[in-house]
């Protein structure tokens, strides 16, 4: 692969590095909104929400459209939403065997604690 299309990747990864940036595109990905919708949406304010999709706008991830004194953003490529599906599906995967080790792990400290102590003194 060439380095190009690693710093392309990068980039992308980057522009999602912030829970506010996700949380637009996963708005996004179901439908075209404007900033105000978006805000509402989202539980953030205008100016917050300009910066977070001006970085999204300046890595092509969005797109805008003018109607009379509204912008409304959509996704530039509906694959970028499927992109992030999948990034849903890697987490809930691994998730579930961080869960299934922890829960092991509380069963073993369970039966840990319930065996009796042996002092220091007492071993043979």
């Amino acid at each position: 692969m060439h380095n190009t299309m690693r710093q392309f990747k990068a980039e992308v990864f980057q522009a999602l590095a912030h829970p506010t940036r996700i949380a637009l595109v996963e708005q996004l990905r179901l439908e075209e909104l404007s900033v105000g919708q978006l805000c509402e949406k989202v539980g953030i304010e205008q100016a917050n929400a300009s910066q977070h999709l001006a970085i999204l706008r300046g890595k092509h991830i969005v797109q805008t459209r003018k109607a009379g004194n509204q912008i409304f953003y959509s996704l530039r490529d509906p694959a970028f939403g499927k992109v992030l599906e999948a990034l849903r599906d890697y987490f809930l995967a691994h998730a579930a065997e961080v869960l299934e080790l922890l829960r092991k792990e509380q069963t073993a400290a369970r039966r840990d604690a319930s065996r009796p102590r042996v002092k220091q003194g007492d071993r043979a």
